[in-house]
C-alpha cells in the first residue's frame, strides 16, 4: 500500500543522510521504525515491561536493519563466489 506523509525539512534530511550510511532505502527506514513501534506498544498493551538490560543498549532497535544489510552483502559475496567456481 502507498501513502504519503509530510515530514519536516530537517527530520528529512537526518533520514536520507541516515539510511544513506547504513546503505539502505527510507522505505525499509521506515518499515523497521513502524514495526518497531507497533511491538513496543503491543508489549505495553500487554503489560510487558522492557528488560532492564534494554534501556543500558539502547534497545538494540538499529540491529535488525544491520543484520538485513550483513546478511545480503554475505549472500551476494556467496554468488559471486558459487558463480566462479562453476566457470
Amino acid at each position: 500500500m502507498k501513502i504519503a506523509i509530510e515530514l519536516p525539512d530537517a527530520t528529512f534530511r537526518q533520514a536520507k543522510a541516515l539510511v544513506a550510511a547504513r546503505g539502505t532505502t527510507l522505505q525499509q527506514f521506515f518499515i523497521d521504525a513502524l514495526h518497531e513501534e507497533l511491538r513496543r506498544r503491543a508489549r505495553e498493551n500487554a503489560g510487558e515491561q522492557e528488560p532492564p538490560w534494554m534501556a543500558g543498549f539502547g534497545a538494540l532497535s538499529d540491529l535488525s536493519s544491520e543484520h538485513r544489510r550483513v546478511n545480503a552483502a554475505i549472500e551476494q559475496e556467496f554468488e559471486r563466489l558459487e558463480s566462479e567456481d562453476i566457470a
